[in-house]
This record gives structure tokens, sequence and C-alpha cells, in this order.
């Protein structure tokens, strides 16, 4: 299943002309080889391309958010720029009709792309453009397919729904992912599969959380209630599957049938990043069960997240190493635990948040992080939520060191189409995915446009810009930049309200940041300095740490930087 099959044609074609049916497109692919087995002259002519990818889009360019900032010590001062549009482009070639998805027993040729995805007539999202072709709410699997044991890393929507929103506003193919996701519950357990068909896969608690955690981002973006209540007996059945799992110490203990993540090792037992994924998960189903106008389970869900945050730091914090440990039976620090815990929040304090920021350096090399839960692996899955994290510390320079660092590597390597971001790669920079572990996913296999290496799209948007929605549609929202040694960004998204822009610069240190955000929404701007401020023109009172209150509409902001 892993070699890169080739089409046979007869010479000459008869009636002359060739057009390749659906199942054959090997999706994501933008050139076409041709090789001849005979030393006989052979001429070809009127070669016509077709993408398929966006189906449901007539211009693919007509992206409704936007990106644009300049960084200095790297060789191309336009790095970020390129990249937030590198993981634009990637999950385009994501996104396609759900009856196109990747056959798992492929035909003579090696590939079938004639599979339905699920149950649903429209876009679909899923990981990769070539490989797997199938939609996985959260990571990755392992599983039986033609007769050969197989682990596979695959993209996720809870990365890719991000970029989703903040390129095209595009959130369809998302809805349908979820619909998928949650035809496949099973009806006495509430458990949801962690891949739609045809692959099927069981077994993963992680990803039965990205489905309900993606559910909220969907419902944060679109404000479609309606969609909520549609599959909300679901939805709380499968989170009340994930809780049937905490235990005495107050976490989840993932039963070893259950501990399929994205190609880790360790998954099982009291795994930090299920227990703060089940953390997230809570903290968005209170968000929505408020909005379903049932504050009774509301509270409860809340109180819960609460329970599970304390048994968090309690049983994993490690003092003396300043960060979260893998499970109370390891003394293994992992990359995605720690991320995940800075960037939902189960940290306790600043001091906690700035230890873990560091900590998680440890493991960089010159083209990225090793993962210490994935022996050689550096997986931009994770590396996403590292990138966010350290943001969050406010350690903006760190994040723009490790994009530097990972993404740089794995735009320019001439190993790569230097346009979409690839799945993963081993410490020497080889593309040959986990290869080095025994797995047959050679270069042929490993994917060169997977939504899941997309984070740092979204994390730019809503860190260095600063502009995120808080609540349904940006009815609220917030604008916090963290500079990250940077002189000047810029970008923006659409929802259903309208516009929502934000360009700052930093000159003869002065802060100026200008806000376009649609009229009847209102929302919180954090500055990063703490010299005096100017509203619009208006003198405003200085503050430790300047926190303002704007209503919609254009607003400009000052700031002296101390």
């Amino acid at each position: 299943m892993d070699a890169d099959g080739a089409e046979s044609l007869p010479a000459p074609l008869t009636p002359g002309l060739f057009t390749q049916g659906v199942g054959d497109q090997r999706g994501g692919f933008r050139f076409l080889t041709i090789t001849s087995n005979s030393n006989d002259p052979v001429t070809i002519s009127k070669i016509s391309l077709k993408i398929t990818f966006m189906p449901h889009f007539d211009d693919l360019r007509d992206y409704t958010g936007y990106f644009s900032a300049q960084t200095s010590g790297f060789h191309d001062p336009n790095f970020l720029t390129k990249l937030w549009y590198a993981g634009a482009y990637t999950v385009q070639t994501n996104t396609f009709d759900s009856r196109e998805g990747r056959q798992p027993c492929p035909g003579p040729h090696g590939w079938a792309n004639n599979a339905s995805t699920g149950p649903v007539d429209g876009p679909v999202l899923v990981d990769g453009a070539k490989r797997d072709r199938n939609i996985w709410p959260g990571l990755s699997s392992r599983f039986l397919e033609c007769g050969f044991l197989t682990r596979l890393w695959t993209g996720d929507m809870g990365i890719s729904t991000h970029t989703q929103f903040v390129s095209t506003n595009d959130l369809l193919p998302s809805k349908n992912s979820l619909v998928v996701m949650f035809s496949t519950q099973d009806p006495n357990t509430g458990a949801l599969q962690y891949s739609g068909p045809p692959i099927n896969a069981h077994g993963s608690d992680t990803y039965i959380a990205w489905s309900l955690i993606g559910t909220h981002s969907y419902f944060l973006y679109t404000g479609d209630l309606g969609f909520v209540k549609t599959v909300w007996a679901n939805y709380t059945k499968a989170l009340n599957f994930l809780q049937s799992h905490v235990d005495e110490t107050g976490l989840v203990n993932v039963p070893t049938e259950f501990q399929n993540d994205w190609g880790r090792d360790g998954g099982a037992g009291h795994n930090s990043a299920m227990n703060a994924l089940l953390y997230r998960t809570l903290i968005t189903g209170s968000d929505l069960a408020t909005h379903l106008n049932l504050p009774k389970l509301a509270s409860q869900l809340s109180a819960n997240a609460t329970a599970v945050k304390a048994a968090f730091n309690k049983l994993l914090w490690d003092d003396a190493a300043g960060m979260f440990r893998d499970n109370e039976t390891t003394t293994l620090h992992p990359q995605d635990g720690n991320s995940l815990a800075v960037l939902f929040n189960l940290t306790q304090s600043d001091e906690q948040v700035q230890s873990v920021s560091k900590g998680l350096t440890t493991f960089w090399t010159d083209i990225g992080p090793l993962s210490p839960e994935l022996n050689d692996t550096i997986i931009p899955f994770v590396g996403g939520f590292e990138v966010q994290a350290h943001f969050v510390a406010g350690q903006g320079e760190r994040a723009i060191d490790l994009l530097k660092k990972k993404w740089g590597y794995m735009l320019y390597t001439p190993l790569s189409v230097q346009s979409t971001l690839v799945e993963g790669y081993t410490r020497n920079g080889s593309l040959g995915y986990r290869a080095q572990a025994g797995y047959n996913l050679d270069h042929a296999y490993t994917s060169h446009a997977h939504g899941w290496a997309t984070g740092p799209t979204p994390a730019l948007t809503f860190f260095v810009a600063g502009i995120t929605v808080t609540s349904p549609q940006g009815a609220t929202w917030a604008v916090a930049p963290v500079l990250s040694g940077l002189d000047a960004a810029e970008g923006g998204f659409e929802t259903p309200l309208g516009r929502f822009d934000v360009k700052w610069v930093v000159k003869n240190r002065r802060f100026t940041l200008n806000i376009r955000t649609p009229k009847g929404t209102s929302g919180t701007v954090i500055l990063p300095g703490t010299g005096a401020v100017k509203v619009d023109d208006k003198a405003q009172a200085s503050r430790a740490s300047a926190s303002l209150q704007l209503g919609g509409g254009e607003h400009v902001v000052t700031q002296d930087m101390d």
C-alpha cells in the first residue's frame, strides 16, 4: 500500500483522447509524469488539467482573510507572510467532494480516489490531499488494511478548521466532516470512531475529544446553533463516554484499547494530552450548554473542568523539572501534553506558564523540536500547539524562532514542494516519516500537503496580528498583539457579521494600532506596553496593563512604549 504506482495506457490511444476518471486521479498533484515503455516515438498534445479540490469555490484565490508581516534574521524577510498562505493553500487542497476519498484497498496501480467519506453530499475537510483523503477529527490511527498492519499519522480538524476560518471563512467542509463523525457513534457506549469511512478506525479517546472541541469551534465561528441542536444528543453521549473513563484520581485513565492518537507512544493511563483535551472539552461543552439555555448542565461541566484542572496539576506537575509529566509513572515530559496545558489554560500561575515555555525549547534542533513521546520525529501537528503556547506565554520572539526553524525548513527544503506543508520528518530532515521505526512510510508515502501542519496560519492571525473572536460570529472580540520582535503586522478575517481587520506598527517608540470591526459588536483591546494611551486621539488613563473596552467600528489606538 505504500508503493507509488503508475497508470498504464496503450499506445496509440483510440480514438486518441484520454480522460482520466475521478477514481484514478491522484489528488494533490500539480504535475504530470509520463514514461514510455518503448523506444518508439510518442506524440502527446492538448493536455489540460482540472483542479478538483474545493469544488464549491468558483475562485480558489477568493480569500476572505489575510496576513502580512516582515521578519529579520532570516533569508526571506517575507517568510511569515508566505507561511500563512502556505497553510491556507494546504487546507484548500485538503478539501474535496465527499465521494472522492481514498479506497483502503486500491486497484492495480496503487490508488483509487472514488470512496465515499461518509453520509454527506458536498465538500469535506480531510487530512491530506493525496493521503489519506479521509476525515480525521483528531490525528492518526493504527488499523489493519488489506492484510497489513500499518500505522498512519494524519491531519486533524483541531488545527485545520481554524485555518479555514481565518483564510476563507469556509466552514461547510468542517460541518460536513463533523456530521460524518457523529454518524459513526456506537449507540451503546457513545464512543465515536476516530476516522470516517472508508477506513472507519476505532479506539481513541483523544479523537472523540477533538470531535467535541471541533463542534464548539464550528459554532464559535458561524453561530450555527441549529447544527449544535441537531447533534446535541450525540455530543452529550460522547462526552459522557469520555467522562466514564475518569477514575478516583479525577483524571481520565485511558484504556489500552482507546489509546490511539497522532502516532505517539504511551497514550494509555493518565495521559497528560488526553486530560488536557478533556479539560478543554468540558470548558467548551459548558459554553455550548449555556447557549442552549441549559444552565444546570453548563454549571456541572464547568465544575467538572475545575476538578480536572486541580487533579491535573496534583498528579502530573513535576516541580523539579518545571513541566508536566506524560503520566504519573514516567519521567518523560511530553511536547503535546505540555503545549496543550499552556494553550488550554491548565496551568495555575504565570510562573508555570513561563517554565513550560522554556522547558519546551530543550527539545529543539536546528530544524524543529524532536518530540520525546515519539522517538526521532519532528511533528508539525504538535509543533503547531507549541507555537501557540509560546505566544500565550508572551514569548513571541521564541515562537517566531520556532517558526523559522521548523516551518522554515519545511517551506524551503528542496525535499518539499515549497508551497504546501508536510506531514512530518525525522531528525536528519528526511521526509521518510517514521521509516526508522520499522514502518514502511517512505518519501512516496509521506504527505506533502497535510492540514495538521498549518498551525502557524491561525496562530499568526490570533497572536501576531492579535485578533480573535470571543463569542459566536465575533459579536465580542479581542485584540491583543504579541509584538514578537517585529516592527509591524496586519491581518484580518470575515464572519457572518462582517470584516475584522487589525494593523499595527511600532515606530519611534510609539505603538499605533488600527482596528476595524463590525458595528454593533464590542471588544477588549490589550496593549503591549504601560505607557500613555490615546484612543481616537483622546487620552486615556495609564495603567500597569492597558486594557480597553471598545465598540465596533474603526478606531486608532496609540501607546508610548516606555
